[in-house]
């Protein structure tokens, strides 16, 4: 059980510097709504890690193959993904209301939403789930299948992540008041940018399993 353990630490710790969408999010959020917005956003997106790896450990293998032959589902998750950035990106708000956001007003902040936003923006992302099942199918056997085993696992896994996260936050609220509304609409839009390129990037993971059959079937002309 130790050894599991001191497995699974280096995993957790390492998935929580993955450069994605959620990464950027959780700085902006933390950087923007304060310390307790960032981790209320944070729980929503372990809760989609907690959804995902349940789909992986309980239908692993008809997920791993729906993933595989179906496209489709990278093109909704990237699509989505990318009007979102593009909202982001194109949302105007006057500068004079932008330095409202670097008050401490929590009573102001919609938890809930940020919960929901923090699920769904894991959740859309196929890659995710696809991580999940790969680490399910590649670590599965050596912890011998044992449910205890595997709950424990992926529990320090994801207790690793959000106590590492609780560290971003920590230090990205430093940056708070060194920030201006030009900031603020700077980073806004940086991260529109960068969902869009996100977006893009997971639609495009879409066409892969087309080519692979378009060269096989060349190949055995």
């Amino acid at each position: 059980m130790i050894e599991d353990i001191l497995t699974a630490i280096p995993i957790g710790f390492g998935l929580a510097f993955m450069i994605g969408p959620v990464f950027f999010m959780l700085i902006q959020t933390s950087i923007l709504k304060g310390a307790r917005a960032a981790i209320i956003f944070d729980v929503g997106v372990i809760l989609a890690d907690i959804v995902f790896i349940l789909f992986a450990y309980y239908g692993s293998h008809k997920v791993l193959l729906k993933i595989k032959d179906d496209p489709n589902l990278f093109f909704i998750g990237g699509g989505i993904l990318f009007v979102y950035g593009l909202r982001i990106f194109l949302q105007k708000k006057a500068i004079k209301n932008t330095i409202n956001e670097l008050g401490d007003l929590p009573e102001k902040n919609n938890y809930f939403g940020l919960f929901i936003k923090g699920f769904f923006l894991n959740f859309i992302n196929v890659g995710v789930l696809t991580f999940w099942l790969l680490l399910i199918v590649g670590i599965g056997p050596s912890l011998d299948m044992d449910e205890s085993r595997i709950f424990w696992f992926f529990t320090v896994i994801l207790i690793a992540y959000f106590i590492t996260d609780i560290g971003k936050i920590v230090l990205a609220k430093q940056l708070r008041k060194k920030l201006t509304p030009n900031v603020i609409l700077k980073i806004k839009r940086g991260m529109g940018i960068l969902l869009m390129i996100f977006g893009l990037a997971l639609i495009s993971k879409g066409f892969i399993p087309q080519e692979r059959m378009d060269n096989f079937i060349e190949n055995r002309r």
